[in-house]
């Protein structure tokens, strides 16, 4: 489990790409400088999209990536901090 303390959290399973990054973007843009978003996703490709979108986006920092199991089912969670 991550050591990050999400302010908010966005469930993007079931969906591939380019849902889950088109969610986080939206979920980000409402955040308050220092939140942190949580985005749990089932599709892989997240892991570098969601990395890759983190890196390009001016404010975005991308604080920690994990991968777990839930009810027999790969999740991929991903931390996006706003800067402040």
């Amino acid at each position: 489990m991550s050591t990050e303390t999400a302010t908010e959290t966005l469930d993007v399973k079931g969906q591939n790409c380019p849902m889950p990054v088109i969610k986080t973007k939206g979920a980000f843009d409402g955040l308050a400088a220092g939140d942190v978003l949580e985005v749990v996703s089932t599709d892989s490709g997240s892991m570098s999209d969601i990395k890759g979108w983190a890196e390009s986006t001016e404010g975005a920092e991308l604080v920690d990536q994990e991968e777990a199991t839930e009810d027999g089912t790969a999740v991929y969670k991903h931390y996006v901090r706003k800067a402040e």
